[in-house]
């Protein structure tokens, strides 16, 4: 059975005349929108289901999302006014796309893109604008690799490169190329040919010190050894983990990130996470354990054991190691197998982890 779809427009149409013809309330009207194209079989997942906003002295038929008036105004101003007059606007807009995908759908389609790349090279030389670009454009981006094009990998490349000392800017740059790069093989290959993956080490090593930037940073590596983009047959996931490992010390930098983030779970788990996909060679396992990878994962076992979710990151980390054999039975002689059994054990109805 083929999958239905809509247009947003006929979606508000819908919406519009259930309050219109059937004198419905607001919160009446889209519910029975939605519950009338549901029973007809209408995917809505890309409908962003909200009664159009009304702007003071507005007409009736110019209604419109709040995505889209944002939109609108950055439209408007992105030639002429003051990169920081459009900073609320870059703002608003990103509050908007991050409500859900189908905010963010609707924007690309209304040409969202270019406008915020325009603001995003408009604002290269003022710190506030650039970073309510780049979040906006980060949050646009989110679900939707296709968006990028080479004008903007060169963006987020240099973006990059002249915001390295800024711990916030760096971040939302980082997000976005996470978003660009994830299930999407041709954006990958563009942006490690043309360099950032040294720019993804270096920001873990120059913001080490700070977790959300150290998480983004590592889950960026990450997606760069994924095969998830279904449209290539054949990817460079093996070859750019090489990369990370032999040309830009990966493994040491994401395990002495580990060490200054003994106490925070969440990028504990993010960074051995990152380092079992990395273990992609006898000797790459052989390194992590030589650099105390290894060592930090059982105490991190022993300590944590309670946490579901570190353990489980933990436990794929050591089994993608364990395919050395001299890794495996230093984790035998670490007591690691018990240290696996109790952590399986207090795991035990959680499929995930057991």
């Amino acid at each position: 059975m083929s999958i239905r779809r809509i247009t947003q427009e006929t979606f508000d149409a819908a919406v519009r005349e259930n309050m219109e013809e059937f004198e419905m309330e607001p919160d009446e009207a889209l519910r029975d929108a939605v519950e009338q194209f549901e029973s007809q079989g209408v995917d809505l997942s890309c409908i962003v289901k909200a009664v159009q906003a009304v702007s003071s002295g507005e007409k009736q038929e110019e209604q419109t999302h709040e995505v889209l008036q944002a939109l609108e105004s950055l439209r408007i101003g992105k030639d002429s006014a003051c990169v920081i007059e459009l900073t609320a606007d870059l703002k608003c807009f990103t509050e908007q796309c991050s409500l859900g995908f189908a905010q963010r759908y609707l924007a690309a389609q209304k040409d969202a893109y270019p406008i915020i790349l325009c603001c995003c090279k408009k604002s290269m030389e003022e710190q506030e604008a650039m970073l309510a670009a780049m979040s906006a454009l980060a949050a646009l981006t989110d679900g939707q690799p296709d968006l990028l094009d080479a004008e903007g990998q060169q963006l987020l490349l240099d973006v990059l490169k002249k915001y390295q000392a800024d711990l916030s800017v760096t971040r939302a740059a980082i997000s976005a190329v996470r978003h660009c790069c994830l299930k999407h093989e041709q954006n990958r290959q563009d942006l490690v040919k043309n360099g950032v993956l040294p720019l993804l080490t270096a920001a873990i090593k120059q913001h080490g010190g700070y977790a959300e930037l150290v998480k983004e940073a590592s889950a960026a590596l990450r997606v760069m050894t994924f095969d998830d983009d279904v449209r290539v047959a054949f990817g460079n996931a093996h070859e750019h983990a090489k990369s990370i490992v032999l040309e830009h010390n990966g493994l040491k930098v994401l395990i002495e990130a580990a060490k200054a983030h003994l106490d925070n779970v969440s990028v504990l788990s993010e960074l051995c996470s990152t380092l079992s996909r990395l273990a992609v060679r006898n000797e790459f396992c052989q390194d992590v354990c030589d650099l105390g990878g290894l060592k930090l994962m059982m105490t991190l076992l022993a300590d944590c054991y309670e946490i579901a979710e570190l353990v489980r990151q933990v436990l794929n980390a050591i089994r993608a190691l364990a395919g050395n054999d001299d890794v495996k039975d230093a984790v035998v002689n670490a007591g690691g197998v018990e240290l696996i059994v109790i952590a399986m054990n207090r795991h035990i109805s959680n499929a995930a982890v057991s």
